[in-house]
């Protein structure tokens, strides 16, 4: 079975957010697997997608400082400036984190750790509308 299916995620603001339900909720041939795979790839070269803690949202907020540090906005050093101070680093940030993952499917499920979520990284001060091409493909039920 392959399915694929664009999954168009709300505006969200800088930083990151739990994005695991909202992906999923779009997704109701996840269901027909058994057995499987699931590939994530965000159509953006300004935000990313990851896996990471899904509990305390402290862990999201240390990710944000960590990587605005890594990544600072109006470092003098930058040249591609002309679409403002933070699209520069958004893109570093998206080269870092990565726009695709490939997470195992079993009986219709996500097979995610117990303390694994899949994070949207939202890299531009401006909230924007992500998308996610979602490819499942594996044995049906």
């Amino acid at each position: 079975m392959w399915v694929q299916r664009r999954v168009e995620l709300k505006a969200k603001p800088k930083g990151f957010h739990l994005v695991t339900e909202e992906i999923s909720l779009q997704l109701p041939e996840l269901a027909r697997l058994s057995v499987g795979v699931a590939h994530l790839f965000l159509q953006h070269t300004s935000a990313s997608l990851s896996l990471n803690e899904n509990v305390d949202p402290a862990v999201r907020g240390d990710m944000e400082t960590y990587f605005n540090r890594l990544a600072p906005e109006n470092a003098p050093y930058f040249e591609h400036v002309e679409e403002g101070p933070d699209d520069m680093p958004a893109h570093l940030k998206s080269v870092i984190l990565g726009s695709g993952l490939t997470v195992p499917v079993r009986d219709g499920q996500l097979q995610l750790g117990t303390w694994q979520g899949i994070y949207l990284g939202e890299h531009r001060n401006r909230d924007a509308g992500r998308v996610v091409v979602v490819t499942l493909y594996g044995e049906p039920a």
